[in-house]
This record gives C-alpha cells, sequence and structure tokens, in this order.
C-alpha cells in the first residue's frame, strides 16, 4: 500500500466558508432527501478517494439512532500539522474553508472523485454539529464543530470548539472518522435511507475493486450490516445487473488498461434481450448523460466488431457494414476512467467534456478488444454478438419500413387519436400537461374536471403492453403505444426528440390498488426503455389520488395513504363517515379535480433517475420473465403486517 506522505501544506485554499447556510442549494443541489445524502457522499467519495490511490483499504459507513452519520477510512488520516498560511491544523482548514483540499494539484491524489475540498465543509456548515477523530503515529487526534445562534437569531455554523489536540488516547489504527448531524433547520428531512445508502456503497464497492466497504445501520430494533466487496470489480457489476437475464456467453469481456494518463477500464457482456444498458463513470461519479468517453467506447467498440466480421466472412463484401445500436442490443457495459482534471458540463456532473478522453478510450477499445478477437477461446463469444447484431439489423429495417408506413398513414392515426385524446386548448408545452388516465370511467371524469386550457385527457383501455423483452416494432403495433407516442409527439427509438414533447408535465394517473400499481410500472417501464430522457429531464410525475374520504355534514378530508387517515378522522371528529376509494371511477369530476388535478392542492410524485445501473436491475426484477428474482425482491421489502394492523387499529374489513 502507497504511503506517500500527506502534510497541511498540500492542502490549498481557495476562498473562506461563505454563503453555504444562506443558499444550501448551490453546493448541495437542494434541501430535501438528495441534499440530505450529498453531504453524506461528501465525506464518502474523501474516504474512497484515499482508498482509490492506494491509502486505504476499508471504510465504514454508520447510521445511529440520533439521526446522525459517521465514516471512517484506514487511510493516511486528515493532515493534523499546522497549515503554512492558515496557522491552524490541517482539520480545521479541511472543515471550515470552503475550497481547501489536497486534490487541486496532482501530487496526494492521481484520481478524485470530490468537489475538491468542497464537500468536508458545507457537510460541516450543514450540521449541527460535526466530531472529527485522526489516528495517526498510535494516538488519536480530536476535533469539534458547531452551531449557534446570536441574539439577532443569525445562526453562526461549523464552529470550531476548540482546536485540535491530542486526546491521549493509544490506538494502533490510522486514518479518519467523521461523526455529523444533519441540522434539521435547513434539510426538509433528516433522514437517511438506508436502501440509498447501501445501493451507492455497492456500486462504489464493484467500481473500486478489492475495497472492503461496510454499511451499519444502528436505527431498526436488530441492527442490519452489510459487508461489500468485489474481487472481480465492474465483471461482477456486470453480473449482477444481468442477474435474471439470459447471458449469450457466460463470462462478461473485460479489459483493463492506461492510454495517456488515463485509466481505462469496462466490461460487457450480451444478454437475449433488446435494451442497450452502458453505465459510465468517471472518478467514481456516474455520467448519466455520458460524454466524451462514452462516444469513444461506442466507436470503437462498433469497429473492432465491424472488422471481426468482415476477418471471419460473417459479413459478405456486398453487405454494408453494421451499426452501433446494432452491435449495443442487449448489451450491458460498464465503463470506467479515472483521470486528472476532469472536466464536467453543466452543474450536475453527469457529462464528461474533457477531448483527450475520447481518442484515448476509442484507441483502448479498439486495441485491447482486438488483442481478445485474436484468441480462439473468445470466437464463441465474438460470433455469438454478430449473429445477434445481425438480427438487430434486420429488426432496424423493418421498423424503419414500419415508420414509413405509419407516416404515410398518419392522417388516419391523427383522426384516431381524436376520439380518445381531449387535447388542451394551449400550444405552450411548458404549461401543458398530458393526464394518462386508467379506464375510461375516470378518463370521463378527468375529462369533465380538468382545466380544458392547460390539461389534456388519454384514457388507457386495459392495460398497456409491458414493454420489456419486446422488440420496438411489436411496441409499434400495439395501439395503445401508439396513441401515447403520437399525443406526445416526441417520436420513439431514433427518432426521438425531447424538443418535440407537446406536454412538459406527464403525469401517469392510476388507481391505488395493485392493479393501478401494475399500470404504473408498465408505464415507466415504457418510459425508460424507449423514452428515458424524458425521465431525465424531469417531465414525467405520478398523480396521488386519496385512498380514503372522511367527512361529516360538510366538513370533508381526503387522506393519501394510512399513515394520513387517522389525523383526518381526528380533524373531522366523531360521528364521521369513510368511504375508501377502489378506483378514480368512483370520483365525480368535481372530487377528481380537487384532490387529484387541481395544481394548488393535488400531490404530485416527480419521477427522476437518480441511479441509472439500479433502476435498470429493478426493471429487469420487476417487469422481466426471472420469477424467483422478483420473488426474493417482494420478500424482502413488502411489509404485509403493517397494513393489516392499521386496518385492524380503524376497524376495516
Amino acid at each position: 500500500m502507497a504511503t506517500k506522505e500527506y502534510k497541511s501544506s498540500d492542502i490549498k485554499i481557495l476562498e473562506g466558508l461563505d454563503a453555504v447556510r444562506l443558499r444550501p442549494g448551490m453546493y448541495i443541489g437542494s434541501t430535501g432527501v438528495k441534499g440530505l445524502h450529498h453531504i453524506l457522499w461528501e465525506i464518502v467519495d474523501n474516504a474512497i478517494d484515499e482508498a482509490a490511490n492506494g491509502f486505504a483499504s476499508n471504510v465504514t459507513v454508520k447510521l445511529y439512532k440520533d439521526g446522525s452519520a459517521s465514516v471512517e477510512d484506514d487511510g493516511r488520516g486528515i493532515p493534523i500539522d499546522i497549515h503554512p498560511t492558515a496557522k491552524v491544523s490541517g482539520v480545521e482548514v479541511v472543515f471550515t474553508q470552503l475550497h481547501a483540499g489536497g486534490k487541486f494539484d496532482n501530487e496526494n491524489y492521481n484520481y478524485s472523485g470530490g468537489l475538491h475540498g468542497v464537500g468536508a465543509s458545507v457537510t460541516n456548515a450543514l450540521s449541527k454539529w460535526l466530531k472529527v477523530e485522526v489516528y495517526t503515529g498510535k494516538t488519536t487526534y480530536a476535533m469539534e464543530f458547531s452551531s449557534y445562534q446570536n441574539k439577532r437569531g443569525k445562526v453562526f455554523s461549523g464552529i470550531p470548539k476548540e482546536r485540535l489536540k491530542d486526546i491521549g488516547v493509544k490506538t494502533k489504527k490510522r486514518g479518519s472518522f467523521i461523526r455529523f448531524l444533519p441540522d434539521d433547520t435547513v434539510f426538509e428531512t433528516v433522514e437517511f435511507n438506508a436502501d440509498t445508502i447501501t445501493k451507492r456503497l455497492r456500486e462504489l464497492a464493484f467500481l473500486n475493486r478489492g475495497i472492503k466497504i461496510h454499511f451499519i445501520d444502528e436505527r431498526p430494533e436488530s441492527p442490519i450490516e452489510k459487508h461489500f466487496e468485489y474481487v472481480g470489480g465492474i465483471k461482477d457489476f456486470v453480473l449482477y445487473l444481468n442477474e435474471g437475464k439470459e447471458a449469450l456467453y457466460k463470462e462478461p469481456l473485460y479489459v483493463s488498461c492506461e492510454r495517456d494518463g488515463i485509466k481505462i477500464e469496462f466490461a460487457i457482456q450480451h444478454t437475449d434481450g433488446y435494451s442497450d444498458n452502458l453505465f459510465s463513470f468517471v472518478n467514481n461519479i456516474p455520467t448519466a448523460e455520458g460524454g466524451m468517453h462514452e462516444t469513444g467506447f461506442k466507436s470503437g467498440l462498433t469497429r473492432v466488431l465491424n472488422d471481426y466480421a468482415r476477418e471471419r466472412n460473417l459479413l459478405k463484401e456486398k453487405e454494408d457494414n453494421l451499426m452501433g445500436e446494432d452491435f449495443r442490443e442487449g448489451l450491458t457495459a460498464i465503463l470506467s476512467i479515472k483521470m486528472k482534471d476532469v472536466q464536467f458540463e453543466g452543474q450536475t456532473k453527469t457529462k464528461l467534456g474533457n477531448p483527450q478522453a475520447r481518442p484515448a478510450v476509442e484507441n483502448a477499445t479498439v486495441e485491447e478488444l482486438n488483442r481478445l478477437t485474436m484468441q480462439k477461446k473468445f470466437n464463441k463469444c465474438f460470433d455469438a454478438i454478430i449473429a445477434k447484431a445481425q438480427g438487430a439489423a434486420k429488426v432496424r429495417l423493418a421498423e424503419r419500413r414500419a415508420k414509413e408506413i405509419a407516416r404515410a398513414k398518419n392522417g388516419a392515426d391523427v383522426m384516431r387519436l381524436v376520439g380518445k385524446l381531449a387535447s388542451c386548448s394551449s400550444r405552450k408545452a411548458e404549461l401543458n400537461e398530458l393526464f394518462i388516465v386508467e379506464g375510461d370511467s375516470a378518463g370521463g371524469s378527468a375529462k369533465q374536471g380538468r382545466d380544458r386550457q392547460h390539461q389534456a385527457i388519454l384514457p388507457l383501455r386495459g392495460k398497456p403492453l409491458n414493454v420489456e423483452k419486446k422488440r420496438i416494432d411489436e411496441v409499434l403495433a400495439n395501439e395503445e403505444m401508439c396513441s401515447m407516442i403520437s399525443a406526445l409527439g416526441t417520436g420513439i427509438g431514433s427518432d426521438f426528440d425531447v424538443k418535440n414533447l407537446n406536454y412538459h408535465k406527464v403525469i401517469i394517473l392510476s388507481d391505488a390498488d395493485q392493479d393501478g400499481a401494475h399500470i404504473r410500472a408498465i408505464l415507466l417501464t415504457f418510459f425508460f426503455r424507449y423514452m428515458r430522457e424524458l425521465i431525465q429531464e424531469g417531465h414525467v410525475y405520478i398523480g396521488m389520488p386519496p385512498l380514503y374520504k372522511v367527512y361529516k355534514k360538510d366538513v370533508i378530508e381526503y387522506a393519501y395513504n394510512d399513515a394520513e387517515l387517522q389525523e383526518k378522522i381526528d380533524k373531522v371528529g366523531r360521528g364521521y363517515s369513510l368511504q375508501r376509494y377502489k378506483g378514480l371511477g368512483e370520483m365525480n369530476p368535481e372530487q377528481l379535480w380537487d384532490t387529484t388535478m387541481n395544481p394548488q392542492t393535488r400531490i404530485l410524485l416527480q419521477v427522476t433517475l437518480e441511479d441509472a445501473a439500479n433502476a435498470e436491475r429493478m426493471i429487469t426484477t420487476l417487469m422481466g420473465d426471472a420469477l424467483e428474482g422478483r420473488k426474493r425482491y417482494i420478500q424482502e421489502y413488502a411489509n404485509f403486517n403493517k397494513v393489516d394492523s392499521f386496518k385492524e387499529k380503524i376497524g376495516l374489513d
């Protein structure tokens, strides 16, 4: 393990800690649950950077009953010596100076995924208290920060209680320990989600082969412990994502190399499915919008496979080359690169902009995959990929013909849609909403109760097509799906263009029962597979109809979930009546408007895509053919006792 000395003089300071409390969204994106987890990720990223650069091998994340969280690593430890210009310890600099860290030059960290020193100080600024321990030189150094409010009500946060000191606790440990309590006056919620943390830690373990990551949640009555270590790294990641799918070849193809100072690693495996799943990362950061590294990888992969097909005479001389999309049908790929001086496009850091990444990744892909094609043991694997791509090419050509026919009869399609779609009068897409409603009965109520200027209604007859494991030509042959595609106006597949979207809010409105949940899942699967950009840009929502109506004379209250019901009963008072809505069709137009469609009173859930890789695995599990995986998921996450006990409590059958 590397042992380069790490001192306070290695920490560069760009500016002090200002304005974080005033505008936290500028630093962590939001003050909702996403922002809450962001301040944890900043500390986790620092620990992972220590491990990824060879200075640590263990990272432990723990959640406590008091709402605090801690991160510990066995790396070099935050510098404890006095900083040459700040004249305080390195620990104090890191947690009180906004742009301060050891990552601005490339002397201490070859690769880093954090915000270069922003994270630690922002986490401190948005916490009620933060405690640091550094284990070095066989002893323990400690420091604590807290917030306080003056007589005028101004809050000062991240203030050192005292200077860093040796607390006299001898230890054989090395590394850093940070524990903090998020400030509930800043965040809308301060309850960490164990599932969200588990998924991210598992992902980090996949991306950093051999690193041991431990997660402990002490909040439940029976504490939960999980440990992640993947000797196969991203190969194991691909196998994990393809669990429940039929692979064309058993072992993923794997490449690890370095080109032009960029460490490049990728693993690929094709399945008999039809979707293309490429998940890319730069310095452990997911790049959901791709970028130069993805462009280089796709180009290199297409070139190698076409050359292989020619050399093996699988493509005849007169036949055209296959297209990249043909080779990517059924592909699951993880591309992970680590590089210096990363340039991300946009504030969300989801697209890599460094132009040098493209030729480096493309050349590495071509050279390393060519090396594999020359080994006989991989011939069956590459032959299977070519055969799969040739089948995809035939469907692509058939799809093109189907679209040409569809365009030719476009007028007839529009006329058929008119009978289903109740459009709105406004032509400003950014103000318009499309409600995709379950059933003709609910559709009728929605049409009567809506705001006709901005709200359009598209009723669905029966359950729509489950597009998982369906080719695009089969989707285009389904009448309900075609109606939806026509109403949205974006096209589908290679013709998709989000700029043509007719409604900037696409709202799924289904019954609050099992069938309604299934319809939501089917529609979300469709958007994820064929219109993913709608989700990525925040256009997809789920309407939340109430479960109960609690009323007495002129007093009416609606409860949107079981947890809210008792509160509404108490509000209405004794002698109340209770109605349990079994479906949207039971509501008259006025009720549907008041509870579900009125922008002033309704509740909408926005569908986001925080982790595309985990979304892919969940859709495969819930919507695919593998029954065993779906059964395991239900056994792990379903809580039937909670519902039953509440029904018993309020006297429901």
